[in-house]
């Protein structure tokens, strides 16, 4: 967890643990438990606590039992948002590598969005700056404020950003159907950034199957770490579940834990660790507008690595996850020689939250 002893040694001791195989024994002594989504928070976990606050570093919360903490009176904060833009660079890195869907985007063609909470409602906002049009389906929202599901499905690109919920009404769980995803335009494009329960994996060998002509992409599995080869070979990019893993969004998600642990414990905010500098960048000399963004995009992350490394090694998925590089965001660019743009090239960078000298 980034930062984690920066920011919370100032409240005691840090202990860390690995996040799989945490017990509760190893929780006797703690007072602030903060976790990601790879440790399930319930009963069994908690044991005999002493536990004071409870947090996780993660937008979803769907390790976590919030009934059970409420019972016990243990506050709980989560980071929403804070892995926001991470998931929009690795969308956008997706749509570079795939030069004829964005294309038709930035002809007029929509997205089409599946959940619309901060990720999703970023995704919008992000698009919406480069003049590309989207729809959106959520049923937990506002029905003025999204589309239908079967709007979201024509589109030529469907990108899946919704929370992971059994609760009814609607419920999230294998929420699209082979028959459903069947509905794809021909070509069209795949992305599940979210949770990898939202499609069953048979769902998804079936739709191989039978509509060859659709590219999955997918950084969340069902079952992770054991994820399904078989899967993973029809995938046109499969990743281990790092869309969200930018250095900036793991540092805003334990900032955001730690202003909740201070309001919970009652106690002062310290002066808080610097943010990460800007990474200064240099366009070259007679770039166009049109090569701007899939040169902007690759200056931060480029999805082929993380697809070529899991490849190599499905069996280490939690290792490629905990050994992650440090990974930088769009918004985190600082161009030094905007001079040598024109005014199309610099309407990208404000777009993509580039910052300029």
């Amino acid at each position: 967890m980034a930062g984690v002893e920066a920011y919370f040694s100032r409240l005691g001791d840090v202990s860390l643990f690995e996040g799989r195989t945490l017990a509760s024994e190893q929780l006797a002594e703690a007072d602030v438990l903060l976790v990601r989504s790879v440790t399930p928070v319930n009963a069994a976990l908690l044991g005999d606590h002493r536990l004071r606050f409870i947090g996780s570093a993660t937008s979803g919360y769907d390790h976590v039992d919030r009934k059970l903490l409420a019972n016990l009176d243990i506050p709980f904060a989560h980071a929403p948002g804070s892995n926001a833009d991470s998931v929009v660079d690795y969308v956008l890195s997706v749509l570079c590598q795939h030069p004829t869907q964005l294309d038709a985007l930035l002809g007029g063609s929509a997205i089409g969005i599946i959940g619309y909470g901060h990720i999703g409602r970023c995704l919008q906002t992000r698009l919406a700056r480069l003049g590309i049009r989207s729809c959106s389906y959520d049923p937990w929202v506002e029905v003025a404020t999204t589309d239908s599901l079967e709007r979201v499905i024509e589109c030529p690109v469907v990108s899946l950003h919704a929370e992971l919920t059994d609760k009814t009404p609607w419920p999230s769980r294998h929420m699209l159907t082979l028959q459903q995803l069947q509905a794809l335009p021909r070509d069209a494009l795949l992305i599940n950034a979210a949770r990898g329960e939202l499609i069953a994996t048979e769902v998804l060998l079936a739709l191989s199957d039978t509509r060859p002509d659709i590219g999955l992409v997918l950084d969340c599995w069902e079952r992770e770490p054991a994820i399904s080869n078989d899967l993973l070979r029809v995938c046109r990019f499969g990743t281990p579940h790092i869309a969200g893993y930018s250095a900036d969004g793991k540092w805003r998600a334990t900032a955001m834990l730690y202003h909740a642990a201070c309001d919970a414990l009652s106690t002062q905010v310290s002066a808080v660790p610097a943010a990460l500098p800007p990474l200064d960048i240099e366009a070259p000399s007679g770039l166009m507008a049109d090569e701007l963004l899939p040169w902007l995009v690759g200056q931060v992350y480029d999805v082929r690595e993380d697809d070529e490394a899991l490849r190599r090694s499905p069996l280490l998925f939690d290792q490629l996850r905990k050994q992650y590089r440090q990974r930088r965001e769009l918004r985190a660019l600082r161009l030094n020689n905007p001079a040598l743009l024109d005014e199309a090239a610099l309407s990208i960078c404000t777009a993509l939250g580039v910052e300029r000298c």
